[in-house]
């Protein structure tokens, strides 16, 4: 299976006086525009491909933006058109395709007398075992954490410097409920939304921060949402969660509207899985058994499908909440259990027929990325026969801290590392032989270091293109 060992590794880069010069001007640039009520143009681009990406971008005027991607040598390689409307915020994206594989692109935006500039790195061939380097993380801005409207949120200029192949953003990239201290009552994003443009103004703000500005104009990311989206523990029928899921899809760059499921591949060595654990879940007071669902029969079979059938070496599932730690009281609301008196809740039935499902089909290298529950760990799980999973938990990025739990002991849990009480982000980097898992506190200083050693059974499997 995995063996674990220690392991450090430097991997080179541009020098950090050059770093520091290049976020601080980046920075300074946002700040100012900030600071003076004029809000730049906003950008981010993901769904990264081999040849394609998502463009985002929101505007400062109703009309069309005009995008230009070229190499960082200049060579046309790409433009669209994205088109915002006051229904929209002003944001909107655009597919650019025919991209060169594995190669750094610039991005320009233009619109409304103004323009911004952005890079990102497209995929490897699939065929291609070349190096990734990904961050991830959660809870982004609850009550007491938010930014005031001329600050930022210091950990993301950690993850920036980082300076990561690809950002993997596990849930609660809002605080939509919550009523953020920070700014005035009056503020646009202060008080808990209830309507379209209370949400859009939620999302707004963070995006608008310069530190996030600074990581999404350098970074692809791949973004998925929980219950802060729209209210806390919201399971798929609430009143908001139409409104809510609009505005999370007017924020991010997805490629598969308006579905939030999806995979995305990087080379010979990753597959990424993004779930949707909101849009279908039962009530979390619902008792455990066969009918409970949080995933729906249609996402589950696609999950174990395309993490079964995968050619990549190392999946990743990206669950916005954790496998193994029970979340919420007196009902559960992650996949593992939770008990009061006779009444178990939670979705740990439908949790062990998928890992069962992965078990008979010989599924192997499988890690679970995950937030939600307000501390760090990096967890080893033999849930059934032949199956190892490590399931990885960050965050929360800005939001109260709470104290680790114990994991569920019918997963067969080794705990490598859990910590609670400070701000984290977590850090993967994947090579041909294994996996090295980092947990970053808000400096950037590493809490925690483990390495997996890749299980060569797929070997044959993983050279598929």
């Amino acid at each position: 299976m995995l063996a674990r060992r220690r392991a450090r590794r430097r991997r080179p880069g541009r020098p950090l006086p050059a770093l520091l010069a290049a976020g601080l001007l980046t920075a300074a640039a946002l700040a100012g525009a900030a600071a003076r009520g004029d809000m730049p143009i906003l950008l981010a681009a993901g769904e990264v491909t081999d040849t394609s990406a998502i463009i985002w971008a929101r505007g400062v005027e109703p009309g069309d933006l005009a995008v230009d991607v070229r190499s960082l040598a200049g060579r046309p390689a790409a433009s669209a058109v994205i088109r915002g409307t006051t229904a929209s915020d002003l944001a909107g994206q655009a597919r650019v395709d025919g991209l060169t594989p594995a190669t750094r692109h610039r991005y320009t935006v233009r619109g409304g007398g103004r323009g911004a500039e952005g890079k990102f790195t497209t995929a490897p061939r699939p065929s291609d075992p070349a190096p990734v380097r990904l961050l991830w993380g959660a809870d982004l801005g609850s009550r007491g954490h938010c930014r005031p409207s001329d600050g930022e949120y210091a950990i993301v200029r950690a993850m920036a410097a980082r300076k990561p192949d690809l950002l993997v953003l596990a849930g609660d990239t809002v605080y939509a409920d919550h009523h953020c201290h920070a700014l005035p009552p009056d503020a646009p994003g202060a008080m808990p939304a209830t309507t379209l443009d209370q949400f859009h103004a939620k999302h707004r703000h963070n995006r608008a921060g310069p530190a996030v500005q600074q990581l999404l104009r350098a970074t692809p990311v791949l973004a998925t949402w929980d219950d802060h989206e729209v209210r806390n523990n919201f399971a798929g029928e609430h009143g908001l969660a139409a409104v809510g899921r609009r505005a999370f899809l007017d924020y991010w760059p997805v490629a598969a509207l308006p579905s939030l499921v999806r995979s995305a591949r990087w080379g010979r060595l990753l597959e990424l899985f993004l779930i949707d654990t909101r849009s279908h879940r039962d009530r979390a007071c619902r008792p455990d058994g066969p009918g409970k669902s949080m995933l729906g029969a249609a996402q589950r079979r696609w999950l174990v499908d395309a993490v079964a059938d995968s050619g990549a070496r190392g999946k990743a599932i990206v669950s916005s909440v954790p496998l193994s730690i029970p979340k919420a009281w007196p009902c559960g609301e992650s996949w593992a259990p939770t008990r009061v008196l006779f009444l178990e809740t939670g979705f740990s039935r439908e949790r062990d027929l998928i890992l069962a499902e992965l078990a008979r089909r010989r599924t192997r290298n499988v890690v679970v990325l995950a937030g939600d529950v307000h501390f760090a760990a990096i967890t080893t799980l033999r849930p059934a026969p032949g199956l190892v999973v490590h399931e990885l938990i960050a965050g929360p990025l800005a939001a109260a801290t709470e104290r680790p739990r114990a994991p569920d002991a019918r997963l067969a849990p080794v705990v490598r590392f859990s910590r609670g009480g400070l701000a984290n982000f977590g850090e993967v980097e994947i090579d041909e032989e294994g996996l090295t898992v980092r947990i970053l506190d808000a400096g950037g200083r590493a809490l925690a270091t483990e390495r997996f050693r890749a299980d060569e059974a797929l070997s044959d499997r993983s050279r598929a293109p």
